[in-house]
């Protein structure tokens, strides 16, 4: 049981850090933060595609992992 929760939490971690550096960058860096101040009080639209798509393969993994961390933690010690 242990060595199979602990694959999965290889697996869920794998998938989030390749879903995390699949995603595009959401500030500008340095001049981001200087003359896109009206962007950050207006907001920008974001796409329903491909990056809402990432977004949402990131939430979940995200929770999966916590989840099976915490799993393993208390069924285990």
């Amino acid at each position: 049981m242990h060595t199979a929760l602990m694959i999965i939490l290889l697996v869920i971690s794998v998938i989030l850090t390749v879903s995390i550096l699949l995603q595009e960058s959401k500030s500008d860096g340095l001049s981001g933060s200087i003359a896109g101040g009206a962007e950050q009080l207006f907001g920008k639209k974001r796409s329903s595609g491909y990056d809402a798509i990432l977004n949402r393969i990131t939430v979940v993994f995200a929770i999966a992992f916590f989840v099976v961390s915490l799993l393993i933690v208390t069924l285990f010690n």
